[in-house]
């Protein structure tokens, strides 16, 4: 049987802003802006705008997990990570951001048991720091230091939820997407079905309007429901 396996992405999807960009402004050399605007323009790809920007960091351990504390995350997620599985479907964090980030702040609003699939932060000396990148493939297009087109599974239809240029190649695949930010107009403009969304908590009603829902086989989606979708919210 059919059945629906989640991506869900990390910064600025399940938090309300991006944990990275967030350590860069307050710890890196200005220099990291000019990085990201080369990325932006896609000129270069994630894992090489990451590598580069991480090496300008000058934070101590404690730095850095103080900042972590301090992250917030959508309310409505973990409630929303509890009815996936009561409907059968199974869901991983997938994120171009830093796993042990996402752990701490995860584990801290109780969602430790979440599968996570993410870049790894290596101390390089005692406020000096480098990015390993155990997920990448030398075969994404997007040259992502985490490749989320690996995290789809066979015999299994693919839900993406994202807010971002990180999603937009694994959204090309999908079945449908759940976006919000650029990844929603991506969505429009590529017609990928998908409907628009702000919190986790408009995500179950949202589940309940897919072709049967999320527990059981849906049919390949027609026309008809990406119209219907491309309006919600």
């Amino acid at each position: 049987m059919l059945q629906w396996h989640i991506v869900c992405d990390f910064d600025g999807t399940i938090t309300r802003s991006d944990v990275i960009d967030n350590i860069l402004q307050r710890f890196a050399d200005p220099a990291w802006e000019a990085v990201e605007d080369q990325w932006l323009a896609g000129n270069i790809g994630s894992r090489e705008c990451l590598g580069r920007q991480l090496a300008m960091v000058k934070a101590t351990p404690s730095e850095l997990l103080g900042y972590f504390d301090s992250v917030e995350i959508d309310p409505a997620f973990p409630d929303f990570v509890d009815h996936v599985r009561e409907l059968g479907a199974s869901i991983e964090v997938v994120s171009d951001g830093i796993e042990q980030a996402i752990a701490r702040i995860l584990s801290r609003n109780y969602c430790s048991l979440l599968p996570i699939i993410a870049n790894r932060l290596r101390q390089a000396g005692p406020d000096a720091w480098s990015i390993d990148f155990p997920h990448a493939s030398d075969a994404c297009r997007a040259a992502s230091g985490n490749c989320k087109c690996k995290s789809t599974q066979p015999g299994k239809r693919v839900l993406v939820i994202g807010d971002g240029q990180s999603d937009m190649c694994v959204s090309a695949g999908a079945d449908f997407v759940f976006a919000k930010g650029r990844l929603a107009e991506h969505c429009e403009r590529q017609g990928i079905p998908y409907a628009r969304f702000d919190s986790f908590s408009e995500l179950p009603a949202l589940l309940a309007r897919l072709p049967q829902a999320v527990a059981a086989p849906a049919p390949h989606y027609s026309l008809e429901s990406q119209e219907l979708f491309h309006h919600v919210g």
